[in-house]
């Protein structure tokens, strides 16, 4: 299927401007779309048939002339439409940059960001979850940019752990804990993500068949 060109969305995208106050032309020097209203910065709106690399480079250079800079592209079809045009908002949102879809058939525009400028909100959580991992990771057992299985400080804890058992046999979770020096022994050795661990008594573990496996 061809996509329409980015001229079918001109018509709706100047009907919703002009019903905003704006006096609209398309085409003026580099812009797409230009509208202005008295005593404001005008505005630009870059039209695309689809999000790309270059619509954002144009829309990002357009604001070197006015802060009030939209991109305007189709709406997105189905799921994997919308996970994709949600993630590019959000791009656009840290550009500053305004976002407007299309319904070209039915001549209609939505607004989905204005062109403001960007305040990230940190998530503490998450930082205190990156630097926990950071520093219960022992060594760097990770190339940058490795993809499929990565191993994880949750990982080499188990692993410390199942070592212990091997050794020692079964034994308490807080044994376990002081020796290995996994202070989360019980937990891993119960939730048992891996398979390596089964618990023998109350409070006791030691390795499955699995676990001695990956040790050998």
């Amino acid at each position: 299927m061809t996509r329409a060109p980015e001229t079918q969305l001109y018509a709706p995208v100047k009907a919703f401007l002009e019903a905003r106050g704006y006096e609209v032309k398309g085409e003026v020097g580099a812009a797409d779309v230009v509208a202005v209203r008295v005593g404001e910065a005008p505005l630009i709106v870059e039209l695309k048939t689809g999000f790309s690399l270059t619509l954002l480079q144009q829309a990002v250079a357009r604001q070197a002339i006015t802060d009030v800079v939209f991109v305007a592209v189709p709406r997105w079809k189905g799921k994997a439409g919308w996970r994709a045009f949600k993630g590019n908002l959000g791009l656009c949102k840290r550009l500053g940059i305004g976002v407007l879809s299309v319904q070209i058939a039915q001549g209609e525009v939505q607004l989905h960001h204005e062109p403001t400028p960007f305040q990230p909100r940190k998530v503490a959580r998450r930082k205190a979850a990156l630097l926990g991992e950071f520093e219960r990771r022992e060594g760097d057992p990770n190339l940058g940019g490795l993809r499929g299985k990565r191993v994880t400080a949750y990982r080499q804890e188990a692993e410390r752990c199942a070592a212990y058992l091997a050794e020692a046999g079964p034994s308490k979770g807080a044994v376990v804990a002081k020796a290995a020096s996994v202070a989360k022994a019980t937990l891993i050795m119960r939730d048992n993500h891996y398979g390596w661990f089964e618990r023998v008594e109350v409070g006791i573990y030691d390795l499955t068949e699995a676990g001695r496996a990956v040790l050998d």
